[in-house]
């Protein structure tokens, strides 16, 4: 599904600069912090789109990946007080917040026993009660009721908490949930890494370094990552170069992360509601840019509860190549805020049909983007009266 071809931007386009950054995609060069900040500032949506198609489409042609997971949210009370955050709950606001029993929380996992879910995602808010121990022991009771299902559990906020109640180095920590099952991690927490803008948005949480240094250590044990960013809030065009700066480097160093995910900030309900969201342009211009400045990330991922059904298949034009996974109407960190989707939750049938109404090719992906099943000439109608 091309737009345009670079030859025909290479050709058109009168500005230089416009033309040495196409020609670096074109030639597989990375673009430099100053090309980053110069796309955002001058760089019009169909020429963005058509150099993220082109690097997408090289890597994977027209395939677009999806998995299928559901989420365990185990609190939403917690200790930080972020001020975009509609989904947490202080612990003086505790009657508005939920805490589920370890016995609810395994209840949910063996609700899918015998169900073809590859994934459970794990995360919540910050809660001082629930600790490193208890979760490795979570997480222990999980996958020996599913010991097939990769466990993704915990940002890097909920994880820098957790090892200092715990007395115990990043490593230390990372390597007791390891051991007791855990795979990998989510990129949350991530926001922007700027310090200033960071210390008005989220004061009291983990710093940039923490997150940046809890990821490296992950990597380094052979545990992957996805990375995030927060924007459409109070951040300058600079800020998100910078964030991304940050997490190419970290890239360039340890190759340990999977997926990079843009998340828009939605502005119900929290500290920050007098702030505009931004348009469905700025998400697929940023989404463009993105994929274009993260050369050394293998995916780009639209996260469609946030955004809604609509506007992640139209990202499938500017570089993005994941749309995460069926969900299950099992997380309400983005329905809290004013998310396009209030109930996300797609069946498999419904996922592969978004993606095809765009003429792409959906593949079923475990965490780790090794291919489950290609469901380019599946035949659902056949699985049903098999089933029945």
């Amino acid at each position: 599904m091309n737009t345009y071809g670079l030859d025909h931007i290479l050709l058109s386009t009168l500005d230089t600069k416009f033309k040495t950054i196409a020609q670096k995609v074109l030639d597989g060069e990375r673009i430099s912090f100053d090309e980053g900040v110069f796309l955002y500032e001058k760089g019009e949506l169909a020429y963005l789109g058509s150099l993220a198609n082109y690097i997408k489409e090289q890597r994977y042609g027209d395939k677009v990946f999806f998995n299928r997971n559901f989420h365990v949210e185990p609190t939403n009370i917690c200790v930080f007080d972020c001020k975009f955050c509609s989904y947490s709950r202080l612990l003086k606001q505790k009657s508005e917040g939920w805490e589920l029993s370890e016995e609810e929380i395994l209840q949910i996992v063996r609700n899918y026993e015998g169900k073809p879910i590859t994934e459970v995602h794990i995360v919540g808010g910050v809660h001082p009660k629930m600790g490193l121990h208890y979760f490795a022991s979570l997480i222990k009771k999980v996958k020996e009721i599913r010991p097939d299902i990769h466990v993704k559990a915990f940002t890097a906020v909920e994880l820098e908490y957790m090892c200092r109640k715990a007395k115990v180095s990043y490593r230390e920590g990372l390597q007791i949930l390891k051991d007791h099952g855990q795979d990998s991690l989510p990129g949350g927490g991530a926001e922007i890494f700027d310090e200033t803008v960071r210390a008005e948005i989220c004061n009291d949480k983990c710093t940039s370094e923490q997150w940046l240094e809890m990821h490296r250590t992950a990597h380094q044990l052979g545990m992957p990552s996805n990375a995030t960013m927060l924007y459409g809030h109070i951040e300058s065009f600079e800020n998100r170069v910078d964030h991304m700066n940050r997490l190419r480097n970290l890239q360039d160093e340890t190759g340990g992360f999977n997926t990079f995910i843009p998340l828009k900030y939605r502005n119900g309900n929290n500290q920050m509601s007098h702030i505009n969201e931004v348009s469905t342009i700025e998400d697929l211009r940023n989404y463009a840019i993105g994929r274009i400045y993260m050369d050394n990330f293998g995916h780009v991922k639209a996260y469609w509860p946030m955004i809604g059904r609509q506007t992640a298949q139209m990202s499938l034009a500017f570089g993005v190549d994941d749309i995460d996974g069926t969900i299950d109407d099992s997380t309400k960190i983005y329905s809290m805020a004013g998310a396009e989707d209030q109930n996300p939750a797609l069946s498999t049938e419904e996922l592969v049909g978004l993606i095809k109404e765009v003429g792409r090719h959906p593949i079923e992906r475990d965490t780790i983007y090794n291919t489950v099943t290609d469901y380019m000439d599946y035949d659902f109608a056949a699985e049903k009266e098999a089933v029945n």
